[in-house]
């Protein structure tokens, strides 16, 4: 549906994140020779900088379309009576879809060039399950209060721009000075997008105990977020 009056079709869901890649892996390692501290490879940066990118962009895309996804399909809700968790659902598959495609490129990458960090590649799955629980239950809370308090979808968006900056994507977190080190344990994000970028850069085990903030904070808004649909589920139709 999205590609549906373009002449390529889907081929844009693989030459967009194709290109950001390209982007990101050449351009950064040989055109600006930007390297990272105590890493000697090239490209060690520009598989840093994907590795948080990347992560980032599914946790953005699934907090952002599920903050708004009532609003979005207030006619729908209010025509057809249907199971309206479904929504959200859809939020999270469509964007894990989106991640799949530019990341099996961005793996393909790695392998080509000798970068694949070997089976520590596969502890990236439960650090993405954490990351995506936090942003779906952080989605649903904010899309509820949305539909009744139409600031939060707009302040949201705005947080969002400041928490992509104060997390270490595309700056490590070692150049962070000494004072606004110990405000990093408030950012649920910072752990998660370190562990990604261990697992892809240095090839090891990420630390688990990073992950402590996203996960709690991500099964509280799950909670959380449930609770104010099932309470107010049928108010917000009203809403609407």
């Amino acid at each position: 549906m999205k590609y549906r009056s373009s002449l390529l079709g889907a081929a844009w869901s693989v030459l967009n994140p194709l290109a950001m890649i390209i982007v990101y892996t050449v351009v950064f390692s040989q055109v600006m020779h930007a390297r990272l501290p105590n890493i000697d490879h090239s490209m060690g940066y520009s598989v840093f900088l994907c590795a948080g990118i990347l992560t980032w962009g599914l946790f953005s895309e699934i907090a952002s379309r599920a903050q708004n996804v009532f609003i979005g399909n207030a006619n729908l809700l209010k025509k057809i009576n249907f199971p309206r968790l479904c929504l959200p659902v859809t939020v999270v598959c469509n964007a894990l879809l989106n991640f799949l495609i530019i990341f099996s490129i961005f793996t393909v990458f790695l392998i080509v060039t000798g970068l694949f960090p070997g089976f520590v590649y596969f502890a990236l799955i439960p650090v993405l399950l954490v990351m995506v629980s936090f942003a779906i239950g952080l989605g649903i809370t904010l899309g509820v209060l949305n539909v009744f308090f139409r600031d939060i979808g707009h302040l949201f968006e705005v947080i969002l721009q400041f928490w992509f900056w104060f997390t270490p994507i595309v700056y490590p977190p070692s150049i962070l000075p000494e004072w606004v080190k110990p405000y990093m344990v408030f950012n649920p994000l910072a752990g998660v997008i370190k562990a990604c970028q261990t697992i892809l850069v240095d090839g090891v085990w990420p630390d688990w105990y990073g992950l402590l903030p996203a996960l709690s904070l991500g099964i509280l808004l799950c909670g959380l977020g449930f609770t104010l649909f099932r309470k107010h589920a049928s108010e917000m139709v009203d809403e609407l």
